[in-house]
């Protein structure tokens, strides 16, 4: 009798640099990096570029708890290096967003969860209303024999009222922040200039001769 697939959860997410595409899918695993079939050390030789990749997980303590499969094309090694980077910090925000942000597809026992945001006519180009000023707390009524008083007495010590507590942060919240605040999930958008007709290079000019 075949035994049965344990059923598995990856979480999707694309990074782009220049010309480099990459396609990663996260899992519950042991800290594994497979880059197109070739272990990290065995695919990046320079230390600059594996640490590039490993940058989101150290930033969110996940290098050991996760297995990185990802699938590489076009660019050069560097641009393949932040691309991968881009993508491993955009399937970690996935994998902690809130139902409304994520959309997941079931085939067999295998779930691929990827970034979904649902679009309402009309709102696509509107700016986000800017949520409500905090009201400042009013100084609790002094009672002075049984008659409120809107100013304390000379001589009479009012204590200060007291500060709600802030509630504990969510989790999700503070890796999402760790990977905006280390600026992994914002696309390098800087490309190679094309050469220029008449020019060595991009600005490049030939040298001037008199003759």
């Amino acid at each position: 009798m075949a035994k049965e697939k344990e059923a598995k959860t990856y979480y999707l997410g694309t990074g782009r640099r220049k010309t480099a595409v990459a396609r990663v899918r996260i899992s519950d695993g042991k800290g594994g990096i497979q880059i197109n079939g070739r272990p990290l050390e065995n695919y990046f030789t320079e230390d600059k570029d594996r640490a590039a990749v490993r940058g989101p997980l150290v930033a969110t303590d996940l290098g050991n708890r996760l297995d990185v499969t990802v699938k590489a094309q076009g660019g050069g090694i560097t641009g393949q290096a932040d691309a991968v980077r881009q993508g491993i910090a955009r399937a970690i925000k996935v994998m902690f967003a809130p139902p409304s942000e994520r959309k997941s597809v079931t085939v067999g026992n295998v779930t691929a969860v990827r970034a979904w945001k649902k679009e309402v006519k009309g709102e696509l180009n509107q700016p986000k209303p800017l949520p409500p000023a905090p009201k400042p707390a009013l100084p609790a009524p002094i009672m002075v024999g049984g008659v409120k008083q809107a100013l304390p007495p000379k001589g009479v010590k009012v204590d200060a009222p007291a500060v709600p507590a802030a509630p504990p942060e969510d989790p999700a919240i503070g890796i999402v922040r760790k990977l905006r605040e280390g600026k992994f999930l914002t696309r390098d958008s800087r490309m190679k200039e094309r050469k220029k007709y008449g020019l060595r290079g991009a600005r490049r000019g030939t040298q001037f001769s008199k003759r």
